[in-house]
């Protein structure tokens, strides 16, 4: 049976609904020590969950949402859709996504739905920051 995972932004005018037959093997929910993601959450990390693009719905606030797209450092360009009201983050994509989009595990109204399985860039770890026990840890991705 379907289950249905619902967000939104801070101040509400945008929702979204991520609907996946099974979550465990449909999504990816990963920790970022990268400096594009420290740089973009203003912390020692990013959080997102990696869902297939077609599970995700807005159903509240498609004109709340804006999107800016820049050059994530690596000559990809980024696609990151917020609420033009609160600023809130919803989710991101690159030119590599393919059929993904990158949730903001904040924006999820239960994020303890969505468990991190990894982290990534751990060799770009704070030191002050400890490895999170049980999850996948890789040093660096292929760019």
């Amino acid at each position: 049976m379907p289950q249905t995972i619902p967000g939104g932004c801070y101040c509400r005018k945008i929702r979204y609904e991520i609907t996946l037959d099974n979550p465990d093997e449909q999504a990816r929910t990963s920790i970022c020590h990268c400096g594009n993601c420290k740089k973009f959450t203003g912390g020692e990390n990013g959080i997102t969950s990696k869902i297939p693009k077609s599970s995700f719905k807005v159903t509240e606030g498609n004109d709340f949402i804006t999107v800016h797209e820049a050059d994530n450092g690596t000559g990809t360009i980024l696609h990151r859709e917020f609420c033009k009201e609160c600023g809130g983050p919803i989710l991101e994509y690159g030119a590599n996504a393919g059929d993904f989009v990158y949730i903001f595990y904040g924006s999820l109204d239960h994020p303890t739905t969505l468990p991190p399985k990894g982290e990534f860039f751990t060799s770009k770890r704070d030191s002050w920051m400890p490895e999170v026990p049980g999850l996948f840890q890789k040093k660096k991705i292929k760019e």
